[in-house]
């Protein structure tokens, strides 16, 4: 028995030391396949990596759950950097951002982290657009910071509690900070490139990714430890601070535009485009064909709409 016993942990040592080796060297071919391309700004104990061009009025982009600056850069920044000065961040934790603290800073946390970068970048009272759970991060920054930022830009942007996360991203909700740090070093990556495809389409449903959106548009970036924690982290989390912020809605001054796709099958307009609109008040609600990911799929409506925001 003992030696059963014996060679079973062996075999499990083995399995598990070939899975983290396996996402290492997963993630060190996706960090050459897709190197880190901008600057680093050392704020609130976090490392921002950002990207910026072009210059004149600040906008500040901000990505969603298991994004990164690339979602931004793919399509949309080529659409504004003529006439803005555009940064696009990766929040903490994503792309190239680093973060000191125990776990994923919380919403607040990271309001005040982007609001720490503003001024360290003096961008004086700068757009920032935030695309889906980005456009939460947005609020809440409008929240604390009103008087740093002239306005909110949400694309496709999640605002309202939920119950449960859409489909495709249940599975990341662990709600064992150890049994994330251990899933995320061993079967997620194998798992994320096997359901890749499945993945991302669920995400742009019912449009179709781009060719290129797994180089180009970063989505590679996901399938590394960090990127599986932060998301898995933000999943697990963001649906307790959604109630608090929810609640002060009627209070938040900041002029807000909201753009969603009609057809998004991640988000419900009704629910957070509808009804946030109705609850700011200071809002303007447009919706248009699409799904979830319009910053990739429909950039020229996307940027129509912030450049109408900044002249309003």
């Amino acid at each position: 028995m003992a030696s059963i016993v014996t060679a079973s942990l062996a075999t499990a040592a083995a399995v598990v030391s070939g899975l983290v080796g396996w996402t290492a060297l997963s993630s060190a071919r996706v960090s050459r396949m897709i190197p880190r391309t901008g600057k680093i700004a050392e704020v609130e104990g976090a490392r921002i990596h950002y990207v910026e061009r072009g210059t004149g009025r600040p906008i500040v982009l901000i990505h969603g759950l298991g994004g990164q600056l690339h979602n931004f850069t793919h399509s949309l920044v080529s659409r504004l950097e003529d006439d803005f000065r555009v940064i696009a961040i990766d929040r903490p934790g994503y792309g190239y951002s680093e973060y000191d603290g125990d776990g994923l800073p919380t919403l607040q946390r990271q309001a005040r982290i982007v609001a720490s970068f503003i001024r360290t970048l003096g961008l004086e009272k700068p757009l920032v657009v935030g695309h889906s759970l980005g456009g939460a991060l947005a609020l809440q920054l409008a929240q604390e910071f009103p008087d740093l930022i002239s306005g909110l830009v949400l694309i496709c942007p999640l605002t309202q509690p939920i119950s449960e996360l859409p489909d495709v991203f249940k599975g990341l909700v662990i709600p064992s900070p150890i049994a994330r740090r251990i899933v995320s070093w061993t079967l997620a990556v194998p798992i994320g490139q096997l359901r890749g495809e499945q993945t991302l389409a669920a995400v742009f449903a019912p449009e179709t990714p781009p060719a290129d959106f797994v180089t180009a548009g970063g989505g590679a970036l996901g399938l590394r430890p960090s990127a599986v924690w932060s998301t898995s982290s933000e999943a697990s989390g963001v649906g307790d601070e959604m109630a608090a912020l929810a609640a002060r809605y009627p209070e938040t001054r900041t002029p807000t535009g909201i753009l969603f796709a009609q057809q998004d099958a991640i988000l419900d307009p009704a629910l957070h485009g509808e009804r946030t609109a109705a609850a700011l008040p200071d809002a303007t609600l447009r919706l248009i064909p699409g799904g979830h990911m319009i910053p990739v799929t429909a950039p020229d409506a996307v940027a129509a709409f912030i450049r109408e925001r900044a002249a309003a």
